[in-house]
């Protein structure tokens, strides 16, 4: 007979780290997307206030209603959202946090974060986030050919130069029926990522 409580063992590595912290999760649109359901549970789990933001493609693969439940708070998917009209989302969204984690990071994303646009929710947001102070992680998440292509890389060593941190990929199956570098990391490698960050 099996103990239902031990059916989701805890990350004990965690404990403790994120219990009273303001964490934003960002998801872009990619089918990793899945994975980040489960480490947005943890980390409410582990004692997180955790608020989501979302681009539009990521809605296509999971739905905002699924973060807003685990979450227990509402899920930004546009920077025209307005949930307190006193002041602009994004700015109040960013006031107060303890970190940052884009999982899935797509090659969209990295690109347009290297080249400073701020039309979504999730590339808005992260413009207003003091990088010297709040820990900003980056899980790019992509196919080996996108992973390995000259313009990831530069991307990638800009925003390095610009503060953000990089959680390595792994390697493994991916969505396009390949084997291959590039994959996001799975929610344990995350979670634990981003305690470092924080402690």
């Amino acid at each position: 007979m099996t103990d239902a409580t031990n059916e989701n063992p805890r990350d004990e590595s965690a404990d403790g780290v994120f219990t009273g912290r303001r964490i934003l999760v960002c998801i872009c649109g990619g089918i990793a997307a899945y994975k980040s359901a489960t480490v947005v549970s943890r980390l409410v789990q582990a004692g997180g206030e955790v608020t989501v933001a979302m681009t539009e493609a990521a809605t296509r693969f999971i739905a905002p209603l699924t973060f807003q439940a685990l979450s227990g708070r509402p899920v930004f998917t546009s920077q025209w959202d307005q949930f307190d009209h006193a002041d602009p989302q994004h700015v109040r969204m960013a006031e107060g946090l303890d970190a940052a984690l884009v999982a899935p990071c797509t090659m969209n994303t990295l690109a347009r974060l290297a080249a400073g646009f701020t039309d979504d929710a999730v590339t808005t947001t992260l413009s207003a986030i003091d990088r010297a102070r709040v820990p900003v992680l980056l899980a790019p998440s992509m196919n080996a050919e996108m992973w390995s292509q000259p313009a990831t890389r530069r991307n990638l060593g800009t925003l390095s130069d610009d503060g953000f941190r990089l959680i390595e990929p792994a390697s493994g199956w991916q969505a396009c029926r390949r084997v291959g570098s590039g994959r996001l990391p799975e929610p344990e490698a995350l979670i634990a990522a981003l305690a470092d960050s924080m402690t």
